[in-house]
């Protein structure tokens, strides 16, 4: 049976706890966030779909699981992937806005073209938990592709910002260069997989990164040659590649501001809301009263 409204309010009224003559507490309980656990390459969706966090243990079958509780963060809770730091990485458990091999998230703002990338057009904040054991690296992994969507492999580019690593890791490729960009200096490293790999390697490691602007990243790599304008950016990831071990490391907050409308052939924007206009025959203000019911020596009883 569904109760009426105004019953609703009386019974939340009444359901007030007597604590001392004349003094009515209103007890309520928390509701708690359910943690789930996400091992091989399970996923599941954040912040109520606009982000989603993935193991993603690609490179190796060893026992490695992650945690998350809804919100856009995740943290690496037992891993025994053991894999030579000479070679590939056994997974990369992380968070993800736009579309990830056809999987997309809701309202990302993606795709937009590289040539309507303008400063501030897409920015990211990471904050990260690094233990000081075991061999990974803390990166963004942001993905560009020739058209604006693909089901598989992106066919653009692969753009990756280490904060940074632990352990003898390091980018794909070879190191071609430095690069200062937005305020913060790398090491530039490239290389093709089958696609182009572009890695800017923080020279000071850091824990975390607040407004990093992802098209001044992505102009640079153009002006190297790594990147073409016509491309669109369709994804942007962040998390730990790990080499040995990794448990421990947390990805604490994450979030992606996508300002641009995704350019020739790109996504449509988020539309805004339109509101509600007040009616102007609305009813009067709802009001209610009180009275004592029954009292006793230290407490009494009342009803609205």
């Amino acid at each position: 049976m569904r109760a009426s409204r105004r019953a609703w309010v009386a019974a939340s009224a009444l359901a007030a706890v007597i604590t001392s003559a004349g003094t009515l507490a209103l007890t309520t309980t928390a509701a708690r966030a359910a943690t789930t656990t996400l091992c091989n390459s399970q996923t599941a969706p954040a912040a109520g779909g606009t982000y989603t966090v993935q193991n993603n243990e690609w490179g190796s079958s060893a026992a490695e699981c992650i945690t998350t509780d809804g919100n856009p963060d995740f943290t690496v809770a037992n891993s025994s992937i053991s894999n030579s730091t000479s070679g590939a990485p056994g997974g990369y458990p992380s968070i993800y806005k736009g579309c990830h091999w056809g999987a997309c998230t809701t309202g990302s703002g993606l795709p937009i073209q590289v040539a309507n990338l303008n400063p501030g057009t897409v920015t990211t904040s990471w904050s990260t938990t690094q233990p000081g054991t075991g061999d990974y690296d803390v990166a963004y992994d942001i993905w560009f592709n020739q058209t604006p969507t693909t089901s598989g492999q992106p066919n653009g580019a692969e753009l990756m910002v280490w904060l940074n690593h632990n352990g003898p890791v390091q980018p794909f490729g070879s190191q071609v260069g430095t690069a200062s960009v937005g305020g913060h200096s790398y090491n530039v490293w490239f290389g093709n997989q089958g696609w182009n790999t572009i890695s800017y390697s923080m020279t000071t490691g850091t824990t975390s990164v607040s407004g990093l602007d992802i098209g001044q990243l992505a102009a640079d790599a153009v002006s190297r040659g790594y990147i073409q304008k016509s491309w669109y950016l369709i994804d942007v990831e962040a998390g730990f590649e790990l080499w040995q071990g990794g448990a421990g490391l947390a990805a604490n907050s994450f979030s992606v501001s996508a300002n641009g409308s995704g350019g020739s052939g790109g996504g449509s924007p988020t539309p805004t809301p339109t509101p509600t206009p007040t009616p102007t025959n609305a009813p009067a203000a709802c009001s209610a009263a009180y009275s004592v019911t029954s009292s006793w020596p230290g407490g009494f009883q009342g009803q609205v």
